[in-house]
């Protein structure tokens, strides 16, 4: 199991919609396309509404790779770009869990 967390920061509260409406369009195609995505969860952060974090996690590293090369992944990471002031990754190491192989 492969995963990560990213928490993005939005411009302003117009850029926050618009990166949501981009997010629901990607999410849509992950959902039919990305076998190899378990997990793929967009949240909005109570308090802090230019804030989103995502809950990726793929059946593995070559999953996240093929995440990475799909045209609506790769239309959201360069769109997203203009409506962010920020983006923090953190890369996961699954040490044990429920509903995962760990």
């Amino acid at each position: 199991m492969f995963g990560l967390v990213v928490r993005f920061t939005c411009k302003d509260e117009a850029s926050a919609e618009e990166f949501d409406r981009l997010v629901g369009e990607t999410v849509e195609k992950i959902r039919e396309l990305e076998p190899g995505t378990f997990v793929y969860a967009t949240h909005r952060v109570e308090g802090q509404p230019l804030q989103r974090i995502f809950y990726e996690l793929y059946r593995d590293r070559e999953a996240f790779d093929a995440h990475e090369a799909q045209e609506h992944t790769k239309r959201f990471l360069g769109a997203r770009d203009e409506l962010l002031a920020s983006v923090e990754v953190d890369w996961l190491e699954l040490q044990a869990g429920k509903g995962t192989a760990g």
